[in-house]
């Protein structure tokens, strides 16, 4: 197996060959929302999937041999912080695109906490007139109330009109119950999902890290369990008494997964999502005062960590997104108490979940590919996620043979706090295609 540094490839600003037939030869095409899992051809033209190729083999313009990859759809990410307007030293909606587009994705959902937030339609023209040059698909998520202070609520119809695929206060709870109820009655009316933060900010206050055993012996103030899952059983309830749709992120609790799971059960139109961090790590390794290990929610027990891999693997859990926070040296390199919460992930999402949950046998790779594909295109309704004919041609080649080390020097992203810096990791992307453009990517290192 090969190893080495992540590919630094650049991306040039012109994509390639959207009207040529092309072809993808030889790959293993893994579609979950098809239940395809098999080796052969894949043919685009036009910017969308063929049923076939045509009937002499020298026809195309394009061939990229994917012997031993795997040819998947496009990642779509629906929980994504760039940060501009207004933070744009912490990253940009280039630099978000392009660490997306790095890591798999051909699409992602950008959350409201800017500067202005995403609370009036002039801000959502803003993002959607930068992300007409970005290097993949960018879907805007409004703001809940205004300047996401829980208090009055934005103009939901209007931010639909603009474009909005959903609506958030991204890292600030509700806290009014009767706003959020607000929200979702008015939400239900476009048929938008309502992308809620549970945490119970009382019961929080001043944490740092989860509270117990570990907490105490590093002398850390705690944020318990029951602040996340006490919002969680309170959200699931205003979801079903308004019939609104309700998308939790990232839970991190096995409490939470229980909720979900029989809310589910009830007929509660509500979805949820995890990261890879929480899948993986876990607060006992926070015992060297590591910022980047500094998330909310905080990384919990192996307990919590593996009542998430399951609710992954049976559905609980719809959906796998990077909350990709970015933030800068400055705000992550000082004394643990100080330093902001967050942590970047885009770039190496889906590497993790092919190292650390589907080739361990954790999950499966179809589960875990529908986690971050054709379900977050469904919640969000936005096109993509499969690779079904008559579809655009957003695809992700990755050749699971190779391995990289994950180094933060080497990321698109303006910002490097990444957990997982120093992991070796299996699975490079190769290609990512975008309504039928491959994007031009130019090795300037090689993995070995």
């Amino acid at each position: 197996m090969a190893e080495g540094s992540a590919m630094t490839a650049e991306y040039t600003g012109e994509s390639t060959n959207g009207g040529a037939l092309t072809v993808i030869r030889n790959g293993r095409i893994v579609d979950p929302s098809a239940h395809r899992d098999d080796v052969g051809d894949l043919w685009i033209q036009d910017g969308h999937i063929l049923d076939q190729g045509p009937a002499h083999s020298d026809k195309e313009d394009v061939v990229i041999d994917a012997t031993n990859q795997i040819v998947l759809p496009g990642l779509i990410d629906m929980h994504v912080h760039l940060n501009e307007p207004g933070y744009e030293y912490r990253e940009t909606i280039k630099t978000g695109a392009l660490a997306a587009a790095a890591g798999g994705c051909t699409a992602i959902a950008c959350m409201p906490d800017t500067n202005p937030a995403l609370d009036h339609t002039e801000t959502v023209h803003f993002v959607k007139a930068q992300a007409k040059e970005a290097a993949v698909r960018i879907y805007p998520i409004g703001a809940i109330t205004m300047g996401r202070r829980g208090e009055q609520l934005t103009e939901i119809g209007h931010l639909f009109n603009a474009g909005v695929v959903g609506i958030s206060d991204a890292g600030h709870p509700i806290e009014n119950p009767a706003v959020l109820r607000r929200a979702l009655e008015y939400a239900r009316m476009f048929d938008l999902p309502v992308l809620v933060h549970c945490e119970d900010k009382q019961l929080s206050a001043d944490g740092m890290m989860n509270e117990g055993r570990n907490s105490t012996r590093l002398g850390l103030k705690g944020i318990p369990t029951i602040a996340e899952e006490t919002m969680v059983a309170r959200d699931i309830k205003l979801a079903e008494w308004t019939g609104g749709r309700i998308h939790i992120t990232h839970i991190s609790t096995a409490d939470s997964v229980e909720l979900i799971r029989a809310a589910k059960a009830r007929g509660v139109r509500v979805t949820t999502e995890v990261t890879p961090h929480h899948l993986v790590l876990t607060d006992e390794m926070l015992a060297g005062y590591d910022t980047s290990l500094k998330i909310n929610p905080p990384l919990r027990t192996a307990h919590d960590v593996e009542a998430l891999r399951a609710g992954l693997s049976d559905g609980t859990i719809d959906v796998i997104a990077s909350d990709h926070t970015p933030r800068s040296i400055d705000e992550k390199n000082t004394e643990y108490q100080e330093a902001l919460f967050g942590a970047i992930g885009l770039e190496t999402m889906l590497a993790v979940i092919m190292t650390e949950l589907v080739n361990r046998e954790h999950v499966s790779l179809s589960a875990a590919l529908l986690a971050m594909t054709a379900t977050p295109a469904h919640i969000l309704g936005v096109e993509g996620g499969t690779l079904q004919p008559g579809k655009p041609a957003d695809i992700t080649i990755l050749d699971p043979n190779r391995s990289w080390s994950v180094a933060t020097n080497s990321f698109r992203s303006k910002s490097q706090n990444t957990p997982f810096g120093g992991y070796t990791l299996n699975g490079v992307v190769t290609h990512t295609i975008i309504g039928g453009k491959v994007l031009p990517w130019e090795e300037n290192s090689k993995t070995t």
